[in-house]
């Protein structure tokens, strides 16, 4: 049974997975239905544990907020943090090892949506016993992020677990042979 009092927060790296998906797994800028549908990951991390989720979702803005992107995740029930900040400044990333910190004195479950491993240290920190998962690519995600299975680290793929897509990407991964189906080849 969940604790009622114990939220999960979901925060979303979105350069990082856009760029993932972009330029490793499709070759090119993906199109609006290639996206992932984030509302099933919200979806997803309210059935994993049980508990209320709150969505966040950083984006870089340099200071040209994107209206109908914004409204977009509104409506499915993120909130949206927009950031600016000096030129070459990796705001998202600086915005959200500062969530993660900042999380450590909460009662709070993490889901962090990256394949990123400038966040392994924050995420380290929060395994002392409350639940913690990263969501990625898993051909992609931070060797070191592996490391961290050991003491707790959950991993989840957009595509397979979280089911994020609409349609089947175009990976390549090693498939455990009571997954095979040969179909899937011919």
């Amino acid at each position: 049974m969940a604790d009622a009092s114990r939220i999960t927060y979901v925060l979303i790296d979105g350069e990082n997975i856009d760029a993932t998906l972009g330029t490793s797994i499709l070759g090119r800028r993906p199109r609006p239905e290639e996206r992932p549908r984030w509302e099933r990951l919200l979806q997803f991390a309210q059935e994993l544990w049980g508990q209320p989720v709150v969505g966040l979702f950083f984006l870089a803005a340099n200071n040209e907020l994107p209206m109908p992107f914004v409204q977009a995740l509104l409506a499915i029930g993120y909130r949206p943090v927009p950031l600016s900040g000096a030129a070459g400044e990796k705001v998202v990333d600086i915005a959200i090892q500062r969530t993660l910190v900042e999380i450590r004195s909460r009662r709070a479950d993490v889901l962090l949506v990256s394949n990123d491993g400038d966040f392994v240290d924050q995420v380290e920190d929060l395994l002392d016993g409350r639940r913690v998962g990263v969501v990625g690519f898993q051909e992609f995600r931070s060797g070191a992020f592996l490391e961290l299975t050991a003491h707790g680290l959950a991993t989840f793929d957009l595509e397979y677990d979280v089911q994020a897509f609409r349609e089947s990407l175009p990976r390549i991964r090693i498939i455990a042979i009571d997954d095979f189906d040969p179909a899937d080849f011919l």
